[in-house]
């Protein structure tokens, strides 16, 4: 389908608009949707938006768009367990060399952040950290209905469209560090303000520029979608023992 005139001469319009359109289904998802299904309907409402932008499309346009996730995601080729065992390898190898760099100082640094938002010392509840019931279940949800669907929508589609329409930037470790990588963490921070109107929430900004540079050095959103579910994980766990969440 041609775009009218006024669109092709901003190539980064067509994605900013299909993210503004989903941020606005996925916000009223978020505030309609009873709340133990709000976040299965948002990362459906995410997987369906990557589908029509991208997964529905030839493997080559997956491929470019980084969701190929080993083969998962391609409709022609024929499922090579090994390619996916290894795809999956490198994702999850990365992310957890990222996380072990970047999780102590966080873990570190939390109380310290969020006992000057609430306005009080932060102490551990608990001694060694305590696992919430059912973290089997948590880590599950948190890889397939968050992690995966925001991913693929914000890392696989958004950051890759605006890439072309901003290719420029500094290369760090193979990734393209500029106006694409920050406007996608800001769509992204701001979307979750939208879901859960909260201030600290914009501090998503930050990890999204690491997700985005997982992204760009690895060709693929397997890190990214892996150490994005470590982040909430641990983010969660960390809430529930210094008490600002009943788990």
């Amino acid at each position: 389908m041609r775009l009218p005139p006024a669109l092709e001469r901003r190539p980064w319009a067509p994605p900013l608009l299909a993210a503004l359109a989903v941020t606005l289904a996925v916000t009223a998802l978020s505030w309609l949707l009873p709340a133990r299904f709000a976040s299965t309907g948002v990362g459906f409402a995410f997987l369906f938006a990557t589908y029509a932008l991208v997964l529905r499309r030839d493997d080559a346009v997956v491929r470019r768009h980084g969701l190929s996730l080993g083969g998962l995601f391609e409709r022609d080729a024929r499922l090579d367990p090994l390619r996916l065992l290894r795809s999956l390898a490198l994702a999850c190898g990365v992310a957890l060399l990222v996380a072990a760099v970047i999780f102590p100082p966080f873990v570190v640094g939390y109380p310290i952040y969020w006992g000057k938002i609430v306005g009080r010392a932060l102490h551990y509840q608990g001694h060694p950290i305590a696992l919430p019931p059912r973290f089997g279940e948590e880590v599950l949800g948190q890889v397939f209905v968050i992690a995966l669907p925001e991913e693929a929508f914000f890392r696989g589609y958004l950051q890759t469209r605006l890439e072309g329409a901003w290719p420029s930037g500094a290369r760090v470790l193979g990734a393209t560090v500029g106006p694409a990588l920050v406007v996608t963490s800001l769509v992204f921070a701001l979307g979750h303000v939208a879901t859960q109107p909260q201030l600290p929430r914009l501090a998503v900004f930050f990890p999204s520029l690491l997700f985005g540079v997982l992204r760009g050095a690895t060709g693929g959103v397997g890190a990214s979608v892996a150490f994005h579910a470590m982040c909430n994980l641990l983010t969660g766990l960390l809430a529930v023992n210094f008490g600002l969440s009943k788990g």
